[in-house]
């Protein structure tokens, strides 16, 4: 199912979710700094890059899509880490790992400067 939205075709799965993609974005292997992102929405929010996934894409290709919009980096997919549900919201969001290795000066969503966080020593 879709449905048209201006720049943006909305997919849905069989039972209704939104699908969506997203990564966790880290600097390195170490997978021990993780890139957020400030929120469109929110903007005193830091959020993980993510958004709808486009008809026929695969969510690995659209995880890697979001991420350049969202972020301006590009990077390595890693592994699914999971589907996770959002039941209020009806969305349905593919989680994979990426490992940034290009960070581009100017991208489409630009505003949204992105900052890297510590997760652990």
């Amino acid at each position: 199912m879709m449905k048209f939205k201006p720049n943006q075709t909305r997919t849905y799965d069989r039972e209704g979710f939104k699908k969506r993609a997203a990564c966790l974005c880290f600097r390195n292997e170490r997978e021990d700094e993780i890139l957020l992102v400030s929120s469109s929405r929110y903007p005193d929010q830091w959020i993980v890059p993510g958004g709808g996934m486009e008809p026929e894409e695969e969510p690995g290709g659209a995880a890697v899509r979001e991420v350049y919009e969202e972020a301006g980096v590009k990077g390595k997919l890693g592994r699914l880490l999971g589907i996770f549900e959002n039941q209020d919201r009806k969305h349905r969001t593919y989680v994979y790992v990426l490992t940034v290795t290009e960070v581009l000066e100017d991208w489409e969503d630009s505003v949204n400067i992105g900052k890297y966080c510590l997760l652990y020593h």
